[in-house]
């Protein structure tokens, strides 16, 4: 874990003034995860990376908890919440595996972009869905590395060896489902906008 946020310390900044690669498709994401928001919710995102995401749901729902290993990239959410005044945001440098939280306590987690980062990919979806309220959503956009290089899995232990990659683990959409499905969770929307794109789902605790 702290060589993995070591990594993303370094490119904190870089990666907090990269243009979203896919607007047209970021865009449908967040009116897709808006429209299951309610205002008296309160949500949890892992992975915030630099707050962008957080801040444009803050005014949907009551409160947001938005966590990241990276203290760099915390400290840029921290920043842009200040300049736009959001108050119903905070942000912390934290990994799910070291967070405090009881059962049944949100109505929404959003893991976006972070799945495919993790050692531990089945025990974090099993957790977040205990952390979950009855009928709660978890939102994820996850690339699916297995469905068009699957031979990344070869060369993603190198670049991590070498400090030029984080963690980052090969698997196929089916795979995904199925952690999901396995965890107790029910599909309410999936979406790809390419066959190389990130898989996008709404998933429901039933």
């Amino acid at each position: 874990m702290a060589d993995t946020a070591k990594f993303w310390d370094k490119i904190a900044e870089y990666y907090s003034k990269k243009p979203v690669e896919d607007e047209a498709a970021y865009q449908k994401k967040l009116q897709m995860t808006q429209e299951y928001f309610q205002p008296d919710m309160e949500v949890l995102e892992i992975g915030c990376g630099t707050g962008t995401t957080a801040i444009i749901h803050a005014p949907y729902v009551k409160y947001i908890r938005a966590i990241d290993f990276s203290a760099n990239m915390i400290e840029i959410a921290k920043g842009k919440a200040e300049a736009e005044n959001i108050k119903n945001v905070t942000f912390e440098q934290s990994s799910i595996d070291n967070l405090d939280v009881g059962e049944q306590t949100y109505d929404v987690i959003l893991g976006l972009s972070i799945l495919h980062l993790l050692e531990n990919k089945e025990e974090v979806i099993a957790r977040i869905y205990k952390m979950l309220k009855p009928g709660g959503i978890f939102v994820t956009s996850t690339a699916c590395l297995g469905d068009s290089v699957s031979f990344f899995k070869f060369i993603a232990p190198i670049g991590k060896f070498l400090g030029l990659l984080p963690i980052l683990k090969v698997f196929t959409k089916e795979e995904l489902e199925g952690s999901l499905t396995n965890a107790g969770f029910q599909t309410e929307y999936k979406w790809q906008p390419d066959k190389n794109k990130s898989l996008f789902m709404i998933s429901k605790k039933v």
